[in-house]
């Protein structure tokens, strides 16, 4: 029996997100959500649990439907609860004192720490908070688990666990997982849906091969559709030509098939429909380049935390021109502090032991993209910041993805996908030759990564960036310098 039916489905706000979707999920379908951002995959998801309407179309869910959603987001009102409250919490009131037993089993499964348990959410990590909010929706005993975005700040060992878990520990649960990881797509899905204003696809594959399957349909119908568009234009030609002969030799019934050959024409232009994929908007980069060799030094500084806690030793490091390195380790062992000391040193800050040349400029984003002013607008942030001018402003914005009212809106209100992408223009605009990246991939669609990847690549762009990103790493690393027992170490 089916989980959960949508038929026709239509959400427009107030552009279309998606239309006619038809879909039905049973019990073990793990389906991957793939969109552009703003494609509205968070939206299907909130209506998938009923916290959303949609704008056309039915949802029916089985009698008595359990469902765990895992939003991107820790709800406010569990900062000040520990790990192990928060998930306790979840429970209905009289079930909690009862069940406390089953809290620790599943955090034994997840691999957690008996010390992070009893710690508030708000001093743990991304990656903790993300693993609390998914043991959360897993407690409550779901019949269908919806997942926004779960590998979102998790390091590799907690992506791992979680994959395990998900392939092997939650049979007979039905899932939507929308997400931009392709790693963790292909190893943790059944099926994936292309959410898609018109045309949604859904395949009975994982996402690298549902794509390649999805790139040949979208070729065929390019194909059927210049095809009928040929027909169409033929007809009209004859038509016109039918036309021209009935006026002159005044043949009603030549006149009346031209009639008839304009009508065809019309009613295939009709059916024959574009191709409608959704835009995401283009990640570019720029290089202002340098004569220096070597960029940064680093001999054996100190990474602490802001108060002065020691997290690692760098050791002897040199990071060349054209150098690509990826800054690998567990959650909280100091990655985002590193990035964060080289970014201070590249402004000037003296810093013992971080050499930095005098032609680096740096450009820097991190995971939660804080750089970003969050009462100005995009275009106010872009216009001012950059002196670009409104109109050149407004170009730059709608290329990267911005269309006119979204430009205009406070950046505290921009989605996570589009604080990215945000992000990303003001780091090309900046035009570094020293890239610092902390989790850039987070957020950002798959068209994008992958646009990024190209980009970064393309314009030998010198780089040290965090991210647990299996994909992004395999396509860009030159180097790689894994944190582990208080030491950073080249692998």
């Amino acid at each position: 029996m089916s989980l959960i039916h949508l038929r026709d489905l239509a959400v427009a706000s107030p552009r279309p997100l998606f239309a006619h979707l038809d879909l039905t999920l049973h019990p073990d379908q793990r389906i991957g959500l793939i969109a552009a951002n703003g494609g509205g995959k968070s939206t299907l998801l909130r209506c998938l649990a009923g916290q959303a309407e949609a704008t056309a179309g039915d949802i029916t869910r089985r009698r008595g439907l359990r469902t765990g959603f895992v939003e991107q987001d820790v709800p406010a009102n569990l900062f000040d609860l520990t790990m192990a409250e928060a998930i306790r919490r979840a429970l209905p009131p009289a079930e909690r004192d009862a069940n406390e037993w089953r809290i620790d089993l599943l955090l034994d499964t997840f691999d957690t720490p008996a010390e992070m348990r009893g710690r508030k959410l708000a001093a743990l990590s991304g990656g903790w908070q993300r693993m609390t909010l998914i043991a959360r929706a897993w407690i409550t005993e779901p019949d269908l688990l919806l997942l926004d975005e779960p590998s979102n700040h998790l390091d590799l060992q907690r992506i791992e666990v979680l994959e395990d878990w998900l392939r092997h520990q939650t049979e007979g649960t039905g899932m939507v997982i929308a997400s931009h990881d392709r790693a963790f797509l292909d190893a943790c899905t059944t099926h994936t849906l292309f959410l898609r204003p018109e045309g949604s696809r859904l395949y009975a594959h994982p996402f690298s091969a549902a794509r390649a399957l999805l790139a040949a349909d979208d070729a065929r119908q390019e194909l059927v559709f210049t095809r009928e568009m040929k027909e169409a234009d033929r007809l009209r030609q004859n038509a016109r030509r039918l036309k021209n002969v009935g006026v002159n030799s005044g043949s009603d019934l030549l006149l009346t098939k031209s009639k008839q050959l304009n009508a065809r024409a019309e009613a295939i232009e009709q059916a024959a429909r574009p191709l409608a994929k959704q835009r995401s908007g283009e990640v570019r980069l720029a290089n202002s380049g340098t004569h220096a060799k070597v960029l940064v030094t680093l001999d054996d500084v100190a990474v602490t935390t802001p108060d002065g806690t020691p997290l690692f030793r760098t050791g002897k490091i040199k990071i060349f021109q054209g150098d690509r390195v990826v800054v690998t380790g567990a959650n909280g062992v100091g990655k985002s502090q590193l990035v964060r000391l080289l970014r201070r040193a590249a402004a000037g800050e003296a810093m013992p032991g971080v050499g930095i040349a005098a032609s680096v400029v740096a450009g820097y984003v991190d995971q939660q993209m804080s750089q970003l002013p969050a009462g100005d607008t995009a275009l106010g942030f872009i216009a001012g910041t950059f002196r670009l001018g409104d109109q050149r402003s407004l170009s730059l914005l709608a290329g990267a993805g911005f269309d006119v009212d979204t430009q205009r809106r406070p950046i505290a209100l921009l989605s996570p996908g589009q604080k990215a992408r945000l992000g990303l223009l003001a780091l090309r605009l900046a035009e570094p030759n020293f890239y610092l990246l902390d989790e850039p991939t987070n957020h950002v669609d798959i068209v994008g990564q992958e646009r990024l990847e190209a980009e970064i690549l393309a314009h030998g762009a010198t780089c040290v960036l965090v991210s647990h990103d299996r994909a992004f790493v395999r396509a860009i690393a030159s180097r790689v310098l894994r944190i582990e027992g208080g030491r950073m170490i080249e692998d």
